[in-house]
């Protein structure tokens, strides 16, 4: 059987296969019943190692043993292989976010905690600078930050952005507006749009002709990105800076901007 390798290849990391598997398995889909020996022959992966490449074919789903003598081995259908797949990922997925949701309660959890804490007490602001390559970093030290604003939250986005995490900014403002903490956003997208964005997120949002992404936390800690949201998330980057002399500057400039 000659099977073209990139297909091969392909079909290994769809159904996190290995060569041998993914060589039998199609071997086996070409023929519908075969013997071991058959398989070996056809798919080119030696016959010694044939029967242990079809057991474990056989306990994921892959191939069945049909009964009687010679044995021989039968193809699962694709489409079922893809089911049972989709069907043990989401089950995967499910108990995984169960355990981490569980985690917070645990005396691992609490270990965590007590290390970092230890660890960021001595620190000095010019430490706490850094930064943060991908967008799903650059999000999620955004969310932890504002989450911790016990005055003011200050930033500036588009509507684009805020509308593609909006669950996220829309339950953080949810917290911060109980804590009664004042939150201002701006956005360069037009004034139609950022009434649009405000109404979603429940904060005030106006347009103003500022093209920037970041956002300051009761004006210390300031998260600003160098690039633009058209960049591949994964090199998206950002700045964490923890400087009050710094980020108050800044704010000034927003508040001005901000009064128009």
């Amino acid at each position: 059987m000659i099977v073209k390798q990139e297909l091969v290849k392909k079909l290994k990391g769809y159904f996190d296969l290995n060569i041998y598997e993914t060589k039998v398995w199609l071997a086996l889909l070409s023929k519908g019943v075969s013997s071991a020996g058959e398989i070996a022959e056809i798919s080119g992966v030696p016959r010694s190692r044939t029967y242990d490449v079809l057991e474990s074919l056989e306990k994921r789903g892959f191939v069945i043993q049909k009964l009687g003598k010679p044995v021989k081995y039968i193809a699962v259908k694709p489409e079922i292989v893809i089911e049972k797949l989709k069907n043990n990922t989401t089950k995967y997925a499910e108990e995984k976010i169960k355990t981490l949701s569980q985690l917070k309660d645990t005396v691992e959890y609490k270990e965590l905690k007590e290390l970092h804490n230890t660890g960021v007490e001595p620190l000095k602001n010019h430490e706490l600078s850094t930064s943060i390559k991908g967008r799903s970093n650059l999000y999620l030290q955004m969310k932890g930050i504002m989450e911790g604003a016990e005055k003011t939250v200050h930033m500036t986005s588009s509507v684009f952005e805020l509308l593609s995490k909006q669950k996220m900014f829309r339950d953080v403002f949810t917290k911060l507006n109980k804590r009664n903490v004042d939150i201002k956003v701006m956005v360069s997208d037009d004034e139609v749009d950022a009434k649009k964005v405000s109404k979603k997120l429940g904060v005030d949002v106006k347009s103003r002709p500022i093209n920037a992404r970041f956002v300051i936390v009761d004006k210390t800690e300031l998260i600003f990105t160098i690039k633009p949201t058209n960049v591949h998330e994964d090199f998206d980057y950002g700045v964490w800076i923890n400087s009050p002399f710094f980020t108050n500057s800044l704010v000034y400039m927003f508040e001005l901007a901000w009064k128009g």
